[in-house]
């Protein structure tokens, strides 16, 4: 069973992919580093408050939405 941390990086990763962005792009467009968004979707990084904010405003959604059903 995947933990919480997995599930949200995985949703985190289908978004990227839905939206066709790149990790760079989804970096530069969130304002951190491409390799943060790597170990984010990798479950090597746990996301500060801000990063996750940053990453729904990238990906227009509400975080009621991301992390809903974790």
């Amino acid at each position: 069973m995947k933990t919480k941390q997995e599930k949200l990086a995985t949703r985190l990763y289908e978004y990227r992919i839905e939206a066709g962005l790149t990790q760079q792009q989804v970096a530069d467009l969130a304002g951190v580093d491409r390799k943060t968004v790597n170990r984010i979707e990798n479950n090597r990084f746990s996301p500060s408050v801000d990063t996750i904010f940053r990453l729904c405003v990238t990906f227009a959604k509400k975080p009621s939405e991301v992390f809903e059903g974790l």
